[in-house]
């Protein structure tokens, strides 16, 4: 199942050079290991203004690929470092990552028709 909106994806991004949008993309795939272990590392050490901080990075840069699943689980991983409240941090993030691992698949496959 995808999380993406490929129709908002490609009417947003139709106008732009593609080595721009294939670049965006690949940076996304890059750095989400390094993202999703900072906020594993804020959940573990209950660091509160971290998880804040990390979620709604995340969060802004999923919302440029039109993927409510995992943007929603961002938001309330934010809120929840903006609350301190520690329940449920842990099923979240697990929802989160296996949310932006199918992101990224859907991206993978977004590549190919900006290869072209």
């Amino acid at each position: 199942m995808k999380v993406i909106d490929e129709t908002s994806f490609k009417e947003t991004f139709q106008y732009f050079d593609k080595s721009i949008v294939l670049e965006i993309i690949d940076l996304f795939i890059a750095e989400y290991p390094g993202r999703i272990a900072s906020i594993k590392n804020d959940i573990a050490n209950r660091n509160f203004d971290g998880l804040k901080f990390n979620a709604h990075s995340i969060k802004g840069v999923i919302a440029n690929f039109f993927a409510s699943e995992p943007h929603q689980y961002a938001r309330e991983l934010e809120n929840k470092g903006a609350t301190k409240d520690g329940s449920g941090l842990e099923e979240l993030v697990l929802q989160l990552d296996q949310s932006c691992l199918q992101l990224i698949e859907d991206l993978k496959q977004m590549k190919e028709q900006f290869k072209e």
